[in-house]
Formats: C-alpha cells, structure tokens, sequence
C-alpha cells in the first residue's frame, strides 16, 4: 500500500473514505457443494466424535490449545462449550449427503471497528483431511467474511512449527507476515506465532480461483480436481517464510 503525507510532511496511510465498522459475524448456514457450514451444537457431537475417533491418535490435536476429548460425554461438553462462545465462533463442516459433521473451525479475534477477523481452531477429522470439501469450507467462510460482512482483513495463525498449518495457509492463498516471538504459552510451552492475511484488495483475484477449482469443468470422471488449486491462484507479492 501507498502512503500521502500530512501538513507536518509525515507519511501517513491511504484514507479509507466512508469506512464505518463492519457487523458481527451471526451464526449462519453457508451451504456449498461440497460442504455445509453450520453453528455447532449438540446435534454434531455423535458424528463429529465418530469422525475424529477414527485417527489413530491424537496428533491433529498438538497444536490446538486443548487436548482430543476421549469419551463421548467429554465431547458433548466441548461441544457445549463451543457453542456457548461468541468469540471464538465456531462452525460444524457437514456432509450434505450424510449429514454428518466431519470437522470444526471457527471466527476468533472479531474486530468490527477494524474489519479483521481470524479463522482459526481448524480441526479436521480423518475424513475431512486434504479433501474438496476441506478448501470449499475455507471459501465459504471467506466469502461470508469478505463479500456478505465487508471486512478488510482475513488472518491465518499457527504455531510456527506447525508445518502443515503453514502450508496450507499458503496453498489457501494468504500471504505469510512474519513471526510474533514468544507470543503465547499453551500446554506448558512457548509458541512463536506465524502471521498470514488476506486483504480485501486481495479477495476478487482468490475468489475467483477458489470458483475455478471448484467449478465442475475441473472435476475429472473420478471425482477428483483436474488442475491444483495453485495452478488458478495469482503469484504471491510476500516472502513466504
């Protein structure tokens, strides 16, 4: 971005003209082709329990601030918890055809006056895992961010050696910001937080390779993307770490 200089020959930033803070996220249904996005409640837990069971063990959890609820009724009250809160706001990612919750991720860090938000507490099951409906739920929560609320910024956090986190904020689009060191202490120890964004000015470029890649003329007789997703995406502007 540019920048103009004040009457003291300061730089100062790009005037936003007419800006007014942006509406709360509200707990939606977004509906894809793939996916359904809803507000989690108790209706998931059975089938969302079930999906994440079916890892051999917890290690999709290490870099989520609390451990894989092992019971059924443990999982109930996580899920409880989920829906009591409003920030973060967290979302089911359902099989249309089974109805099924089949993984989690949520709205955190809801910034109305500065139109940012973060999606966050990505948690995906076994069946969820690297497949179509996985990049379909991350469009439908950026569009419902970007186009539906207006909002300026779209962050992405991990743990910096969370390595398949990065990667995918990458293939996801969002442009990498830097390290935030020694920014939190979850489960007794340090996290070095990576940074990653997408902006608004950002948005039509990525909205439409996400439309692209998921657009049936990419579907090959299998079922399964012709073309990558990067092979739609415009070239990135910022180091990627």
């Amino acid at each position: 971005m540019g920048y103009r200089t004040n009457e003291y020959g300061q730089p100062v930033g790009e005037p936003v003209p007419g800006w007014t803070p942006r509406p709360f996220p509200t707990r939606v249904t977004l509906q894809g082709r793939y996916c359904r996005l809803e507000p989690i409640d108790d209706r998931h837990a059975a089938s969302l329990f079930a999906a994440y069971q079916l890892a051999a063990d917890s290690r999709d959890w290490t870099y989520i601030p609390l451990e894989r609820p092992e019971s059924l009724d443990d999982f109930r009250a996580y899920v409880a918890s989920l829906q009591a809160s409003a920030d973060p706001q967290h979302y089911a990612i359902v099989d249309p055809a089974t109805n099924h919750a089949l993984g989690t991720f949520a709205l955190m860090r809801i910034a109305p006056a500065a139109g940012s938000v973060e999606v966050g507490f990505v948690v995906y099951s076994p069946v969820l895992q690297k497949s179509t409906a996985a990049t379909e739920a991350q469009f439908l929560l950026m569009q419902y961010v970007f186009d539906t609320l207006g909002y300026r910024r779209y962050e992405w956090k991990c743990d910096s050696l969370n390595a398949p986190s990065r990667t995918a904020a990458l293939r996801l689009g969002f442009q990498f910001e830097g390290i935030f060191r020694q920014a939190v202490v979850y489960k007794g120890r340090n996290r070095d937080t990576a940074w990653f964004s997408i902006i608004d000015s950002e948005w039509a470029m990525l909205s439409r390779a996400y439309r692209q890649w998921l657009s049936p003329d990419n579907i090959d007789t299998s079922g399964r993307q012709r073309q990558r997703l990067q092979a739609f995406m415009p070239e990135r502007s910022l180091a990627a770490g």
